[in-house]
């Protein structure tokens, strides 16, 4: 039997932003526990039906350029698509083997893979900075570069190696378009403002950009800022380009060492993983947003025993008075027996009749691991 998959997120709300790979992304983290939310920043626009891009192809055919930067892969596999779709495929792909291709990072390499073609060179920074930088201490004087560029623009590059003396050609296979829904969004920037989510995810940086922009649409940008500097709400960046947006706001989201989806869901679950733990008696307690584990185990919760058990966790191994308890339940009574039955059900849904301790004429406590 294989090991089942870690409930590390269980109870933690991840507020997903991205379009493209968006359930791929999801289900991982909910494999996980995490209850999602869905707020696509942007679309994904293709150009299959693009007379440019079509145009791009068969020039290229045409008069093949001596270098091909492939900046993203989802990109490169739209081009050799949109090429499939007008009988190109083939002659594009013989067209580009006797080519230099620079691919801007691992996941451009991957596509260029899966086309049965080889990378010539690599910027494992996946940075556009990266590949100007070595492309003109080589000097491109006199060389012919096609670009395929990602959703959000070129970066420099084209106006960089014209500039440096080179002939520049671009391709735009896919841009980024308004969101599916722009009130979906506004309803995402607004609940993460009032402390309703516990992560938010990001994937690209036109995407970060549009989710924080639409936040200052909404005027609370700066309430989100305040809660991803403290903590209590984490911001994750697939990568060092997509964090940039959010870094020019002075949040510093949590990013993998390698841009991939499964990377950053990997970053995340270590960042809950990483939290401290109650030891209790009964094993290490953590209580989420909306759920508690126990020694690995999600507990069968009601909203009203989690809502105790925070109060317990709260307090650390001190006595929770009756009054307290009471507070947190539902309606108004003031009658004992209440936490009585409140405190009894907690303790059923445990497991551990010895975790919640009754402290006569005071209150509750958790029985906490003792230091030794």
């Amino acid at each position: 039997m294989s090991e089942p998959i870690d409930q590390t997120l269980a109870g933690c709300v991840v507020l997903v932003t991205a379009d493209r790979r968006s359930a791929e992304l999801a289900a991982a983290l909910g494999r996980r526990g995490a209850a999602i939310r869905h707020a696509p920043a942007l679309s994904m626009v293709p150009h299959i039906d693009d007379a440019a891009l079509l145009e791009g192809t068969r020039s290229l055919l045409a008069d093949p350029p001596d270098t091909v930067i492939v900046t993203t892969g989802i990109g490169f596999r739209g081009w050799i698509e949109a090429a499939d779709a007008y009988g190109l495929a083939e002659p594009l792909v013989a067209m580009l083997r006797d080519t230099r291709i620079v691919a801007r990072g691992p996941k451009a390499r991957g596509a260029i893979q899966a086309a049965g073609l080889t990378a010539d060179w690599v910027a494992e920074s996946e940075t556009s900075a990266e590949i100007a930088e070595v492309l003109l201490d080589e000097g491109v004087a006199g060389r012919d570069i096609a670009v395929q560029h990602h959703g959000a623009g070129a970066d420099g590059l084209d106006e960089a190696f014209a500039a440096a003396g080179a002939r520049v050609r671009s391709l735009v296979v896919y841009r980024w378009g308004p969101p599916p829904d722009a009130a979906v969004v506004e309803a995402s920037v607004r609940s993460v403002a009032a402390g309703e989510v516990d992560a938010v995810v990001f994937t690209s940086a036109p995407g970060a950009a549009a989710w924080l922009t639409a936040a200052d649409d909404a005027g609370v940008a700066d309430q989100i800022a305040r809660l991803a500097r403290r903590g209590s709400v984490v911001m994750a960046a697939v990568g060092p380009i997509t964090a940039k947006p959010l870094q020019e706001r002075g949040i510093e989201p949590l990013v993998p060492e390698r841009g991939r989806l499964g990377s950053l869901v990997r970053a995340v679950v270590g960042h809950y993983g990483g939290l401290e733990a109650l030891q209790t008696i009964a094993g290490p307690l953590q209580v989420h947003r909306g759920a508690a584990v126990l020694d690995g185990r999600v507990l069968a919760l009601t909203p009203t025993g989690l809502e105790v058990l925070r109060l317990l966790v709260k307090a650390r191994g001190s006595v929770v008075p009756r009054e307290h308890v009471l507070a947190v339940l539902p309606g108004d009574s003031t009658d004992p027996h209440a936490a009585e039955v409140a405190i009894a059900r907690l303790r059923d849904a445990t497991g551990s009749r010895a975790l919640i301790k009754t402290v006569v004429k005071r209150g509750y406590r958790l029985g906490l691991e003792e230091v030794r």
